[in-house]
């Protein structure tokens, strides 16, 4: 396939933007960067060339923005399990508050951060 016909090279993005929809709907970002790099590559030699029709294009163009509206909402989501977590390690710390003057004082957490399990 050293020079492909512009029609492969939809069906490769098409066959690419769909794994990349099965990666991001399982949740398999590990998948991601592996397929990124296909993708580039495929739209770098479409961009090249010049007698694409319009319509050849627009269900890829679909199913790109349907992606990226999935890896917006990881990435989402991910942002989201961070802050919470920045947040219970905050709590873990002790509570900052502040008196009468403005001063700020911590109070500990009491005890061990672990679990006890019982029978």
């Amino acid at each position: 396939m050293s020079n492909p016909e512009p029609q492969q090279l939809i069906d490769e993005l098409d066959n690419i933007l769909d794994r990349e929809r099965v990666a991001l709907m399982a949740g398999d970002l590990s998948k991601l960067e592996e397929l990124l790099a296909k993708k580039e590559k495929v739209i770098s030699k479409l961009n090249s060339v010049t007698e694409l029709e319009r319509e050849a294009l627009e269900l890829v163009q679909t199913k790109l923005s349907r992606n990226q509206q999935l890896l917006d909402s990881a990435m989402e989501g991910i942002r989201s399990v961070a802050a919470r977590m920045a947040e219970l390690r905050r709590i873990r710390r002790g509570l900052d508050v502040y008196d009468q003057s403005g001063r700020r004082n911590r109070f500990g957490t009491r005890g061990a951060t672990k679990l006890e399990k019982r029978a």
